[in-house]
This record gives structure tokens, C-alpha cells and sequence, in this order.
């Protein structure tokens, strides 16, 4: 990003008011995530507001690394004297607003895509079908959003040839910023489905938003799945690609699936229509690693998968992403290069070395370095044919073949969809208890934090511990804290609950005898529950001892709901909520402060919305987990667990296969043996066929006891060969239906996954 504005021009094109400070600026590039500022000079910080995070709340911190232009739409207490605020309206708006007028400076094509699904994979291999004949500027990764796009265009230079922007929408008139910021001259319609659906009034309604983007555009070139209308296609001087019109171009696909064959033939006829097709191209279109790829590394390091490109605007956002989640560890970039990408080496020092890594290494093909990476996170970038991925595969921290893939994105969006069913001012308290559901408790808890969760809430004080080494700032609310625990609490400063007299007795010995006072804690109450907490005839008793100890002050109240899945019958949860709600006001009336009062769980959120209070728990609910079929079409399934296929061998009738013979085949058969077993959380009870898996898209079922490290399969006429990949949990085995088959619930498969699988990480 180079924008090269002056401050007068800067604040025109945002229609922002200066404020106070120097105005002598240049403006070369804008932030909005201090995590993320590598360099300073000539950068301006727009202080965004999000669902969970306000950019006002990090303008010191972008300070202190150097920024001294601030856009913000609040006026901020304590100026800096010598840095400039720009004040606006909305500081989303004031950025789209920049983007509009920095896209007009420039004629060359603007290519706008956008779709239910496809849209990144069309960009990318559109982008592999022209880049070796033209300087293209395309939106990174899945930047399509209202902020993405905008960023997006603002890459935009007077060296490119074309750019290629991604545009995804949610909700209603959402596109109407878009198109006005992007003003496609062409644009790419690849699908039209279900995603994001939850956010208009009919399918006729979220299509017609799809279609503004291409008002205006000199050709729209729409999928052949889509049905539009005469009318529709007129509109957007629509033309309709259907891939058996393009079927010798397509024969030199790399790949024979349909949904690659639809995109492909897209990508092809975009290219096609700029007079650039070259066939050669055609044969080498990749395959994708769309999501960047986090995972432990050997000595206590984070590795950062991402190989599949080497074009110098994706290491720039990898670099990024590297910065904004390696906190106090250092920073390790090693960037693999093949003959056809040795030019590039001065370009990418010049990237690197704005983003001062620790150390970066280039490494050539059959090249095995020797490295250092303790307490490194270590960013690997390259192309396939520089095989940097077998460089990352040999940087993982464990070899076992079965994994939890953990997706990151997914956890994002559930959150998300909870927050909006909540008033502005509601908080929300993520659960990271037992390991996080099983997902990682440091990995979750960073990234929760770095969302801009409010609280973070945990059973026991060794794991609110765990977060604090880990670098967790947010509020820790502890739940079962017992003498052994209020030491770790105090030196961490964690928050505990205290839910007895006789446990109260033993907080305040420890902190009188630490000499502390004003110690914030919650109380809780039981409201219907019967587990832990106070009944409403022992608050009296209760505020009595709290009032004349100055050692305690009441953070936040808070019980639990027994039955709050229930929504046939709301009597019982309704009760809970009355005595909830007397409690809170008997304390209120005893106590001189405020304090937080939080009932609701993930179920309650969506089944009780009156019994927000001021703050709120999400537990199982952001890994896609509800009881409430409404609310499940609109979460992401976050959990993916897989492995693969060890060994495959023939069995002849009247063999038997696995312990205690409890299997014997009726015929011939094939079988394949995939490493996992009840050690690592697949219960023995899914033996003799009550459990399966997917393998290349086919359903296998168990034959045999599940051993405990592993089962076998039967894969008889299914064409499965050894290394396979085989899905555990995935799409066509949910959560929910594995959790199902084992005669439990989803909290326990998740809780019951052996540490000794590994956990990967993605972000797309």
C-alpha cells in the first residue's frame, strides 16, 4: 500500500473534520489493528468498532509503536500533543470513503467476484491463468468483507495491469458500499446458495442484493447453476458460462471434480474474455490451501503453514497475521524458492525486512536447514514446487496420523451469531474450561481474547494459570476455587467464585494474610441447580460477612440454568430466573458498587433473551453445538477429526478380524486399518458396526472391537489405498451424530479426544 496522500487530501477523501495536532502528514498506508503495525511512518490508525473490540480502546498502544495519525469517531480524553486526529462519523465509512476515491485514480480493468461459494477459488486461479502476463492486484486471502474489500482496493497502484476483488455479503444493503467502493468493470457470479441466507427475507431478496454488484459492469459472467431471469441477465449484461461450451479448454484440468470443473471453466472463460488464455496455465492450475494453517511446533513453537503461493501481497498479509499473534515469542520467516521464483528475492527482502523479523531464511529446493525455532513462531511460505510444506510437516511437534483440525474462522463466525442476538451493551464470557472443549486452552483463549471477548471462564485455578503465562490479559473468572487454588488467584489475578461460608472463611484467611484488600469475586447462587452456590435464605448471613470485610468486594453474581434446552417447557427456567433476579436485587440493596450478574449459557442465550443481565456464557455453542435446529443452520461445525489409512488387506471368508474374534467375515472381503482407537477417545462402544467413517467421501463402517489404537474398516469395492484420508467427525459424520452413536453428548467427545492427538489450527 502506498497511497502517498497529503494530510489536507487524506482528510477530503475520508470527509473527515482534523481535529487537533500537526497536519504536515504524509499518508502512505492505513492500520486498524495495532497487533499488526510493523512500521510506523506515514501509517494512519482508524479506530474501528466491532461487535467485541473498539479501536479507541488501542489508540495508546498504536502510539507507543510509533502512529501519530488517528482517525476515531469519538473524541479521546488525552490527546497525544504531537500526533493528528482526524475526527468522522464512522471510521468504516471513512475508510470505504478512501477506498472509493484511491479506486478511481486508476483505469485499468476492476474484475468484482462474488458468490455463495467459489469466490476465492476463482480469484486464485484466475489469477494463476494471467499473472505471468500481467501485474494483478487481487484481494488477499478472503478479504470480501465490508472491511476487506476496502483494504483490498486501497492495494491498488499505477504498476498493475488489473485487479481482481472478492465481495461477500451477510445481510441486506450490504452491497450497496461495496459496489459504490468497488465499481467493477467485469464482474464473475460463481454460485448462488444458502450461506449467509439467515440474513435476508427470501432467497429473492438475497439474490437481488448479489446482483447490484454488477450494475454497470461491460459483461457479467454468471455460472450456469444460477437462474436469473431475461430481466436479471439484461441488468448485468450477464452471460452464462456453462462448462460443456468450454469442453476441450477443459480437458487439461488437473482435477476431474465438479465443483473444481464449475470454478475452473470460470476462471478459463474470465480469461478467455481478456484475450489471455494460455492452456499451458490451464494444466498447472493448483490446488488450494485456502486457509492458512497454524499448528505446535517442535520446542515450544507455532508454525504457520502457508504454502501455496509466493506472490509478494500474500507474504506481505502472512507477515501480518505472523505479527499479530507471536507476542512475546520471537519472529522466524523461512520463504522457499524454485528456479521460476529466484527473481523475486530482492522484492521479498524488501518486504521482510519491513517487518523486522527475528531472522528469515530462504531455502531452495533439496535444501534441509538447520534451525533454532524454540519459543519462535515461524512463518513457512512458499510454492508447492519449492515443497516448503514437507518443511513444515517435519516442524510439527508430534508424527501421530490421527488429528483434530480446529477451525479458527468457524469459532469466530458462532460467536458472532450468539453476539447478535444480544442488546449492545451485553458482555459476553467465553467458557475455556477442560482444555477449552477439548480445542487447546492457551490457543482458544488468545484467540478469544484477540476477538475482543469480554471475560474469559475456566473450572479450576491451574487453568487460568495456564492462560496468564500464556499472555491472557482479559478478565479470568475462576468457578471452583478451594484453599489450595486462592494463592494462584491472587498472584495471577484471577477472579474466583465463592459459593460457601466455609470456602469464603478460607479466601479471607489468605487474603488477610497477603495483606490484600478489595479482592474481586463472584457469588454464586443456586437458583434451582443443587450444585454449587448459595441459597437465597443465606444472602443475609452472606452480606453481612462481605460488609465488614474490606478484603473482598463483589465483581459480579452469577447461577446456572438446569433446563434451559428446554423450550417446550419454560416453567422451571422461568422459576430460575425469578430467584435470580432476587438475589441480585437483595445484594444490589446490600452493597455499594456495581457489579456484573450473568445466568444465560449458549442454550439460554437463544431460548431466554430477556435474561441477559448485563453479561452472558458461551460455552459449546461457538463449536457449532445447539439443541435448536433454527440456530444450527446458521453456526459453522468448528471440529474436523481425521487420520488416515495405515494398511489395507484382503479378508477371506471365515476369517476374523480384531480381538475376542467378534467379527468373521460372510464373504470376501477388503478392510483397511486406521490408527486411532479408545486411547485416543473413539469408545470401544462404536465396535461391530454401531460406528463408521468417511473415507474418500464414502461411508465406512467399523468391523471388530475398536482396539486401543486402532480400527479396522470395511471398504470392500471402494478403490481405498494405504494413506487415504479418513474422517473421523467432518461433514457427513457431525459432531452431534458421532456424539449420538457413542450414547453421549457432544461436550464429552470433545472433552474425551486424547491429548495425544494433535490439534491444527485454520484461519481462512
Amino acid at each position: 500500500m502506498k497511497l502517498n496522500l497529503p494530510y489536507d487530501e487524506f482528510c477530503q477523501s475520508i470527509i473527515g473534520e482534523h481535529l487537533c495536532g500537526p497536519q504536515h502528514f504524509i499518508i502512505d498506508k492505513v492500520v486498524y489493528d495495532s497487533r499488526k503495525i510493523a512500521t510506523s511512518e506515514g501509517q494512519a490508525f482508524f479506530a474501528l468498532k466491532g461487535d467485541f473490540r473498539d479501536g479507541n480502546d488501542f489508540l495508546n498502544d498504536a502510539y507507543r509503536k510509533g502512529i501519530r495519525i488517528f482517525v476515531i469517531s469519538e473524541i479521546p480524553n488525552k490527546p497525544h500533543k504531537n500526533a493528528a486526529y482526524i475526527l468522522v462519523q464512522d471510521t468504516l465509512v471513512a475508510l470505504q470513503n478512501l477506498a472509493a476515491q484511491h479506486r478511481n485514480k486508476f483505469k485499468y480493468p476492476v474484475i468484482a467476484i462474488t458468490g455463495s461459494n467459489g469466490k476465492t477459488t476463482v480469484k486464485e486461479w484466475l489469477y494463476h491463468l494471467l499473472s505471468d502476463k500481467m501485474r494483478i492486484i487481487r484481494s488477499p486471502k478472503s478479504y470480501n468483507s465490508q472491511l476487506g474489500v476496502a483494504l483490498s482496493l486501497l492495494e491498488m497502484h499505477e504498476k498493475a495491469d488489473l485487479a481482481i476483488i472478492e465481495a461477500g455479503i451477510s445481510k441486506a444493503r450490504e452491497m450497496d458500499a461495496l459496489q459504490k467502493m468497488i465499481q467493477p468493470d467485469y464482474g464473475i457470479f460463481t454460485s448462488f446458495g444458502s450461506a449467509h441466507e439467515e440474513g435476508f427475507s427470501s432467497d429473492l431478496k438475497h439474490l437481488e442484493e448479489k446482483l447490484k454488484l454488477f450494475f454497470g459492469c461491460k459483461k457479467t459472467l454468471v455460472s450456469s447453476t444460477i437462474h436469473l431471469s431475461k430481466n436479471q441477465m439484461s441488468q448485468i449484461n450477464g452471460v452464462l458460462i456453462n462448462s460443456s461450451e468450454y469442453t476441450k479448454e477443459s480437458t487439461f484440468f488437473p482435477f476431474t471434480d465438479k465443483p473444481s470443473i464449475l470454478s475452473g471453466t470460470l476462471a478459463l472463460a474470465a480469461s478467455k474474455s481478456l484475450g489471455k488464455l494460455d492452456l499451458e496455465r490451464v494444466k498447472s492450475l493448483p490446488r488450494l490451501a485456502m486457509r492458512m494453517e497454524t499448528f505446535e511446533g517442535r520446542d515450544n513453537s507455532i508454525i504457520i503453514n502457508d504454502t501455496y503461493n509466493l506472490d509478494l501481497d500474500a507474504l506481505e498479509f502472512s507477515l501480518e497475521y505472523q505479527l499479530a499473534i507471536s507476542e512475546e515469542k520471537k519472529r522466524i520467516v523461512l520463504v522457499g524458492l524454485d528456479e521460476a521464483n529466484k527473481h523475486k528475492e530482492q522484492d521479498l527482502i524488501q518486504i521482510l525486512k519491513k517487518f523486522k523479523p527475528d531472522s528469515y531464511q530462504f531455502v531452495f529446493q533439496g535444501q534441509n536447514p538447520k534451525l533454532d525455532i524454540s519459543n519462535a513462531v515461524v512463518l513457512v511460505k512458499g510454492t508447492r514446487k519449492s515443497e516448503m510444506e514437507k518443511l513444515a510437516s517435519r516442524l510439527r511437534l508430534k508424527k501421530h496420523k490421527t488429528f483434530v483440525e480446529i477451525n479458527l474462522s468457524a469459532i469466530k463466525h458462532n460467536v458472532q451469531v450468539y453476539k447478535s442476538q444480544l442488546k449492545p451493551s451485553t458482555r459476553m464470557l467465553a467458557m475455556v474450561k477442560a482444555q477449552s472443549y477439548g480445542a487447546g486452552l492457551e490457543k482458544i483463549g488468545l484467540y478469544l481474547e484477540k476477538q475482543g471477548i469480554d471475560y474469559l471462564g475456566v473450572a479450576y485455578p491451574d487453568e487460568g494459570v495456564e492462560l496468564r503465562k500464556a499472555g491472557v490479559k482479559v478478565p479470568i473468572l475462576v468457578m471452583n476455587t478451594v484453599d489450595e487454588g486462592f494463592e494462584d488467584c491472587i498472584k495471577y489475578q484471577l477472579e474466583p467464585t465463592v459459593f460457601s461460608f466455609e470456602q469464603l472463611d478460607e479466601l479471607l484467611h489468605e487474603l488477610i494474610f497477603q495483606g490484600v484488600q478489595n479482592f474481586p469475586v463472584h457469588v454464586k447462587i443456586d437458583t434451582g441447580m443443587r450444585r454449587l452456590g448459595f441459597d437465597l435464605k443465606e444472602l443475609p448471613r452472606l452480606m453481612e460477612v462481605i460488609q465488614a470485610q474490606p478484603e473482598i468486594s463483589i465483581k459480579g453474581v452469577y447461577s446456572h440454568l438446569a433446563d434451559s434446552d428446554n423450550r417446550r417447557d419454560k416453567r422451571f427456567t422461568d422459576l430460575q430466573i425469578r430467584r435470580f433476579v432476587e438475589a441480585c436485587n437483595y445484594i444490589s440493596s446490600n452493597f455499594v458498587g456495581k457489579f456484573i450478574t450473568h445466568l444465560l449459557n449458549s442454550e439460554g442465550i437463544t431460548n431466554f433473551p430477556e435474561a441477559q443481565f448485563n453479561m452472558v456464557r458461551i460455552g459449546i455453542g461457538m463449536y457449532g453445538v445447539s439443541s435448536n435446529p433454527a440456530l444450527v443452520k446458521k453456526l459453522r461445525p468448528v471440529i474436523s477429526w481425521k487420520s488416515t489409512v495405515s494398511q489395507v488387506k484382503q479378508i477371506q471368508k471365515g476369517e476374523s478380524v480384531g480381538y475376542s474374534r467378534s467379527f468373521v467375515a460372510d464373504k470376501n472381503m477388503e478392510i483397511a486399518i486406521v490408527p486411532v482407537g479408545y486411547a485416543d477417545g473413539f469408545r470401544r462402544s462404536l465396535s461391530n458396526g454401531v460406528g463408521s467413517v468417511v473415507i474418500n467421501g464414502q461411508i465406512c463402517h467399523i468391523i471388530g472391537r475398536v482396539c486401543m489404537d486402532m480400527i479396522m474398516v470395511d471398504v470392500t469395492k471402494k478403490f481405498v489405498k494405504t494413506g487415504d484420508r479418513v474422517e473421523l467427525i467432518a461433514d457427513k459424520i457431525t459432531l452431534s451424530q458421532f456424539a449420538e452413536k457413542m450414547q453421549t453428548i457432544s461436550y464429552e467427545v470433545l472433552t474425551s479426544i486424547s491429548k495425544r492427538v494433535h490439534r491444527t489450527y485454520i484461519e481462512e
